[in-house]
């Protein structure tokens, strides 16, 4: 890349140029043939857009709502762990970051800025908690009362992970956190992951979730987190519309349709093509949104005109991260939220309300007879 970036792409080149070999090959991968990982981008590319004309769309409102807390636009930041790997402040760069753009940031359990560190760095900001549920559920449970106490505004329940997916990159690294770095969420070394620990011919983080992630965990667990606290809770992870209306069901108040940036389990769908079956399961009872291959502001329009209350966005705040640390990561925000702006505009919407289904539409590849 030569001079300023001018699209996520050039962010991401500069990432690979300058982060350490591993730390770039733990944020980009996905699981096994990363065959998911690829598609959760392309995919986009199979919907397309049927802009309207002769709109006045010289005066544009790109705000909307999430979990009744009003944002800037609709792209808000995922839960990426170890965020300190990309640049020295990582979380707090990042919540700075969202605060000056006017958008919400959800915390990773798995952050190398504490709870209570994010919310002082940003303390006009939106945070929400993305949660694991672990084996020793005093640990879960202290995640969620400091997050109320820090003023976080909801939990984001990671429910596809009850082990780690197969990243053979981080196989090959034998991944683990740099030794200046820890978890700064757990005060135990086990949990904390921090380095010392043999963790043979594996990657670290899969030992890690294997010994300290609940395996059994199940509908019950989260029927008991919502004894557990007033806080709106999302589930992070579903790609079924049976666990969609589970989850409706069962009293949550949000559904992030998510593959967990294609590093999970390869082989599942892209994010954007169950989007629309996820929506209509949930006949309007919460709010639906999506993660995974939002790489433009295309990409947000062709989300929200599917159902999307929101799109969450991950890898490109790491490489904005990497590049300029707070600025950068503000820089990928400025980039998408004006992107947006445009597909808005040329789209005939000048609010994100108009924004609707006829508006796309899925391409249908014809082959002909040979």
């Amino acid at each position: 890349m030569s001079g300023k970036p001018v699209c996520i792409a050039d962010f991401e080149e500069y990432a690979k140029n300058f982060l350490p070999k591993y730390v770039y090959d733990y944020y980009r991968s996905g699981a096994d043939d990363q065959e998911t990982l690829a598609d959760n981008v392309a995919a986009f590319s199979r919907w397309k857009l049927y802009p309207r004309v002769l709109r006045d769309v010289s005066v544009m409102d790109l705000s909307t709502s999430v979990l009744g807390q009003r944002v800037t636009m609709p792209v808000c930041v995922a839960a990426t762990a170890m965020q300190r790997m990309a640049h020295p402040h990582g979380e707090t760069a990042t919540a700075r970051a969202c605060q000056a753009m006017g958008t919400g940031m959800m915390l990773s359990s798995w952050a190398t800025s504490s709870i209570e560190e994010v919310a002082e760095a940003a303390p006009a900001g939106l945070h929400w908690l993305q949660l694991y549920v672990y084996k020793d559920r005093q640990v879960t449970e202290s995640l969620v009362r400091r997050a109320e106490r820090a003023g976080y505004r909801g939990i984001f329940v990671t429910v596809d992970t009850p082990y780690l997916g197969r990243r053979l990159a981080d196989v090959r690294n034998k991944f683990q956190l740099p030794p200046h770095l820890r978890l700064k969420n757990f005060s135990s070394s086990e949990l904390a992951f921090s380095a010392g620990k043999d963790f043979g011919e594996n990657s670290g983080l899969a030992v890690y979730v294997a010994e300290a992630i609940d395996a059994t965990v199940n509908w019950e667990d989260i029927n008991w987190l919502r004894g557990l606290t007033s806080l709106p809770i999302v589930l992070k992870g579903i790609l079924r519309a049976d666990d969609a209306k589970e989850a409706v069901k069962i009293g949550v108040n949000g559904i992030l349709v998510s593959n967990h940036g294609a590093r999970q389990l390869d082989g599942v769908p892209a994010t954007i093509d169950v989007l629309p079956e996820i929506v209509e399961a949930v006949e309007g009872k919460v709010e639906v949104f999506l993660d995974g291959g939002v790489r433009k502001g295309t990409d947000v329009l062709k989300a929200l005109a599917l159902g999307a209350k929101a799109v969450f966005i991950g890898r490109p705040i790491l490489w904005g991260l990497a590049y300029q640390g707070e600025e950068g990561a503000k820089e990928v925000l400025q980039m998408l939220k004006e992107e947006f702006r445009l597909a808005m505009a040329l789209t005939g919407c000048w609010r994100v309300e108009e924004i609707g289904r006829t508006l796309i539409r899925r391409h249908q590849v014809l082959f002909s007879k040979i």
